[in-house]
């Protein structure tokens, strides 16, 4: 089965930047969107940005354009969110998805990572 499994989460004071990962497993994803959101305590969980995997293409939410850029490594089958000039705002836990380009719901999801922004 589809596995998804994030990793690079952390502690980074304000202005500082994370890297983190998404290592996929169990299928192909050529005719998947990967994408990333993020769920701070007391909020909804919020849209990040996602790449299609077989064009390398990628869309940003609007709070994270021009700092977050989201991309891949088809030979390890993992996706990477690069988050520069962190802000406290962007305190979350992160998780990675799936979803096939025909779908309009994420179906395959990670377990999280924690990434915390404070001085």
């Amino acid at each position: 089965q589809v596995q998804l499994v994030e990793s690079g989460g952390g502690l980074v004071q304000p202005g500082g930047s994370l890297r983190l990962s998404c290592a996929a497993s169990g299928r192909t994803f050529s005719s998947y969107f990967m994408g990333w959101f993020r769920q701070a305590p007391g909020k909804e969980r919020e849209f990040v940005g996602h790449i299609r995997w077989s064009s390398g293409n990628t869309y940003y939410a609007n709070s994270v354009k021009g700092r977050f850029t989201i991309s891949k490594d088809n030979a390890k089958n993992t996706m990477y969110l690069q988050m520069n000039s962190l802000k406290p705002e962007d305190t979350a836990v992160y998780y990675c998805a799936a979803r096939g380009i025909t779908r309009s719901e994420y179906d395959y999801w990670g377990q999280g990572t924690q990434v915390t922004v404070s001085s």
